[in-house]
């Protein structure tokens, strides 16, 4: 990183949908700690005396202690947190793209867990599980009530430790038991294929540690077997974020050297910086460019760019940085709108807070904070519509979340709440249905993926089929008085 920041802590730019993750650049730890309001500590240290001495059983002075400060930190956004151990543990490996587990891209679908896919090479892929597979039972414990992030937690666990699972296959029409041992997975964040001659769609689940030499490899690939690329389509639908030093060397991949990516501004001094398309700003260790490898051509290929509501943080930066400085089309549907920037700081060996320092700023000096990145052509997720894509939550709609910070009020769509609740009615609808007559996404990539689809129409100069339903969300501001 740039010789102006010091190391104390990570950044995050990691968004609320889909789990957290975190941003290995950091800032300076301040020098010190700001004046403290006596008389409220002295409240805190009654109302803690109270609560240990009068409650109706004994309370773990520890637990409390923790429960405080994480009722302190909550109350200030959606994105602020205090990690305890174990929650700390769980933060550390969403960042590395590592974890303990059997290896599975998991969805829930009629309330069991459903295979989108096998990792390649991990204990599941190589126990036989298919993509479309239903788990139905971990050990004994059965999955229909269980959320997904329960089930996740259940087959994770400690390397070399066996979990059993109860599998049913609809093709085959039949269920069976596998056991399986954990082991540590390397998780795959980029994809990619030559989708006809002369065009490549490469895809970003999140913005890991590995990313950005997984993309590298992948693009590598990608003008083996196709050199004469016509264009390319950069999938961040659904990614959540991640690191914000792969989001700035993604954008750097596609950008004139030198640009500016992203700028934050905070309270702190250090947070108002640029991040600029140099390896200064994106390496992660001493050495050469990691992206030094990527074919030339890569700079000026035709580019479309695909998002969506669930497109958030660190893959709004690229889709803004792209826009901004018009290297790319932006296709899809507005953005989840994450644009603060968080830092990570630890507490203690294995506790650490995560707190909400600054904003970040597209190249042109747009928040996107509350609002998110609003697409260039607007398409709809499937030919039929945006079948149920209203009731995804957006950050305007988390509680307490952060304003602009423009000085302005962003106003609320009035037509909001009515798409959302004919939404539920339509969403009401499928359920009453077979799951052979329900409409389901289709799956990124395919060659029933619609919007894919109208990025390649795009590159090719064909007509594409515009949203004649979507609006931009708080597309006008009042000022406060």
């Amino acid at each position: 990183m740039s010789h102006k920041l010091k190391i104390a802590g990570w950044i995050s730019v990691g968004a609320l949908a889909g789990a957290l993750t975190t941003v290995s650049l950091q800032t300076v730890a301040r020098g010190s700690l700001a004046p403290l309001p006596l008389e409220e500590l002295q409240q805190l240290a009654a109302v803690f005396s109270m609560v240990k001495t009068d409650y109706v059983e004994p309370v773990d002075e520890k637990k409390l202690i923790s429960d405080a400060i994480s009722g302190m930190v909550a109350s200030l956004d959606p994105h602020s947190q205090y990690f305890d151990k174990k929650s700390f543990k769980e933060f550390r490996e969403g960042t590395s793209g590592r974890f303990v587990g059997v290896g599975i891209e998991i969805s829930q679908e009629d309330g069991l867990v459903k295979v989108v896919s096998p990792i390649e090479g991990s204990p599941a892929f190589r126990a036989g599980l298919k993509s479309g597979d239903m788990i139905t039972k971990i050990d004994e414990t059965a999955v229909k009530g269980l959320t997904l992030s329960e089930a996740v937690k259940r087959m994770r666990g400690e390397p070399n430790t066996k979990v059993s699972l109860t599998i049913y296959r609809k093709d085959e029409n039949r269920s069976f038991p596998v056991t399986i041992t954990r082991e540590e997975i390397k998780t795959v964040s980029v994809k990619g294929k030559v989708i006809e001659p002369g065009y490549g769609w490469i895809r970003l689940s999140q913005f890991q540690e590995r990313t950005v030499d997984d993309f590298v490899r992948k693009v590598e690939e990608l003008y083996k077997a196709e050199p004469n690329m016509k264009g390319m389509v950069l999938d961040l639908r659904n990614d959540p974020g991640g690191l914000l030093d792969a989001a700035v060397a993604i954008s750097a991949a596609f950008l004139p050297e030198n640009v500016t990516v992203v700028s934050t501004n905070g309270q702190l001094p250090e947070s108002k910086f640029a991040y600029k398309a140099s390896p200064e700003f994106y390496q992660r260790r001493a050495g050469a460019d990691p992206l030094r490898k990527l074919p030339p051509q890569l700079k000026n290929v035709p580019l479309v760019v695909l998002v969506n509501e669930g497109s958030a943080s660190a893959s709004e930066i690229v889709a803004g940085a792209l826009q901004d400085h018009k290297r790319a089309i932006i296709l899809g549907s507005q953005t989840f709108g994450k644009g603060s920037v968080q830092t990570v700081r630890p507490l203690g060996p294995d506790t650490g807070l995560k707190l909400t320092t600054a904003r970040y700023y597209t190249p042109s000096g747009k928040s996107i904070q509350a609002k998110g990145i609003v697409p260039d052509v607007m398409v709809d997720e499937t030919e039929e519509g945006n079948v149920f894509s209203v009731l995804r939550t957006r950050e305007a709609d988390l509680d307490k979340h952060l304003n602009s910070g423009s000085g302005a009020i962003e106003a609320k769509d009035p037509g909001r709440e009515k798409a959302r609740e004919d939404a539920r009615k339509r969403a009401e609808d499928e359920a009453r249905k077979t799951p052979a007559e329900r409409k389901t996404a289709p799956e990124f990539g395919s060659d029933k993926d619609f919007q894919l689809v109208q990025a390649l129409n795009q590159l090719k100069g064909r007509p594409v089929l515009i949203s004649k339903t979507q609006v931009v969300e708080n597309k006008e501001e009042k000022k406060e008085n």
